[in-house]
């Protein structure tokens, strides 16, 4: 089954490293176009700064990064290697420079680079995006944490929640989860408490911490 990882959010993160500031900025983007209008987006908002490096990776579009004047290997290919190593793709990232008089090195621009795409993914989250059906379960309040769980168990997520007389729980299921999902309410509430099935969906939920 298709699935694939997108980050969650844009962000902004930011930390000092020998009088350098570094911004990390991490998008979600659809396409190359999207990605080229972030990078000239923080460009602009950036243009008193050394260095405005940026990468960019698209799942069935093409991977591009660059050092925007920082040695060779620096800036550009570490931020792209933090996107590479965690399986993430339609992401866009920006780290902004601000030089602060003090040369770090080859290995110092490295690790510097990589910390801010780091962080800012980190900031931003990861999704997974894959097809999920989507049950819905109403229940009274006093079971809501546990259909959570349970839908957890399966390796679910939690979508919308209707709040009324009773609860109502959209609950994502992955291929194969659905039938263990059903018996577990069963258990749960004696048998008064049953998902009913609402179709297939196919979009991005956060990863569990």
């Amino acid at each position: 089954m298709t699935q694939y990882l997108v980050p969650t959010l844009a962000s902004e993160t930011e930390f000092t490293e020998k009088r350098s500031t570094f911004i990390g900025h991490v998008f979600p983007v659809e396409t190359e176009e999207e990605a080229r209008g972030r990078i000239d987006e923080i460009r602009k908002k950036y243009h008193d700064a050394r260095h405005n490096c940026w990468c960019y990776v698209l799942k069935d579009g093409p991977t591009r990064y660059s050092d925007d004047g920082e040695p060779q290997g620096t800036a550009g290919q570490p931020m792209l290697s933090v996107f590479q190593k965690e399986g993430v793709v339609n992401v866009c990232c920006v780290v902004t420079r601000y030089f602060g008089g003090v040369l770090l090195g080859a290995g110092g621009l490295v690790r510097a680079y990589t910390q801010s795409a780091k962080d800012a993914l980190d900031a931003a989250g990861i999704s997974v995006v894959r097809r999920w059906l989507e049950l819905a379960v109403e229940c009274p309040y006093s079971l809501l944490e546990r259909v959570k769980l349970a839908c957890a168990a399966q390796g679910g997520a939690v979508g919308e929640i209707e709040y009324a007389a009773a609860v109502t729980v959209h609950a994502l299921l992955p291929e194969g989860g659905a039938e263990a999902f059903r018996a577990k309410l069963v258990e749960l509430s004696a048998g008064s408490v049953e998902a009913v099935e609402l179709g297939e969906v196919f979009r991005a939920v956060p990863l569990a911490e």
